[in-house]
């Protein structure tokens, strides 16, 4: 098993989280949506695994390439 990183694509805020920690996804599941230039823009599991950690809450802002979860593949 790896661990890997999930990182924000774009600058913006997190509106929604979608998932918590422990919780097994699927590839493109929606992890969370972040608000950027008034659209949403949902965020995908690029792996299936579990997750072992969020680093940012919700209406917290995050730059682009900025880390925000932690996947452990299965």
């Amino acid at each position: 098993m790896s661990k890997v990183t999930v990182e924000s694509e774009v600058t913006g805020n997190i509106w929604k989280i979608e998932s918590k920690v422990g919780d097994k996804v699927t590839e493109e599941d929606v992890l969370m949506i972040i608000e950027s230039m008034k659209m949403e823009i949902p965020l995908e599991a690029p792996i299936a695994g579990t997750i072992v950690e969020i680093l940012v809450n919700e209406e917290d802002s995050v730059d682009e390439d900025q880390v925000v979860v932690i996947i452990e593949s299965d």
